[in-house]
């Protein structure tokens, strides 16, 4: 298993339980697939730099997960066939910086 971050962009006019949606059928590929999510960060509403699709506003969302490559590309082309997502991005993170992210901090000594 490799550990994955999934940016989502909505349509800033897509309703919340819309996006709830289609956030629970990726949790669900992701699981059914032998995937494991991990955390999921809800940035809100952003003003674009340019226009994506004749939009100037998008509602995005942040996926870690841990899965194999054929997850990935499930849940790739599960939220390409979405309507209500605007882009989306897949990065692998390098395997060194998801084992610090996952290591809990240490208590500085005084």
């Amino acid at each position: 298993m490799r550990p994955y971050e999934v940016m989502v962009i909505f349509d800033a006019a897509t309703e919340p339980p819309a996006i709830q949606a289609v956030l629970d059928r990726a949790l669900e590929t992701i699981r059914t697939t032998g995937g494991t999510p991990g955390a999921i960060d809800r940035w809100g509403r952003r003003t674009f730099a340019y226009e994506v699709m004749h939009k100037r506003e998008g509602y995005y969302v942040l996926v870690e997960l841990n899965a194999d490559p054929q997850t990935v590309a499930d849940l790739d082309r599960l939220l390409a066939l979405a309507d209500e997502v605007l882009r989306h991005k897949v990065i692998r993170l390098p395997d060194k910086q998801a084992k610090t992210a996952a290591a809990p901090a240490e208590p500085a000594a005084s």
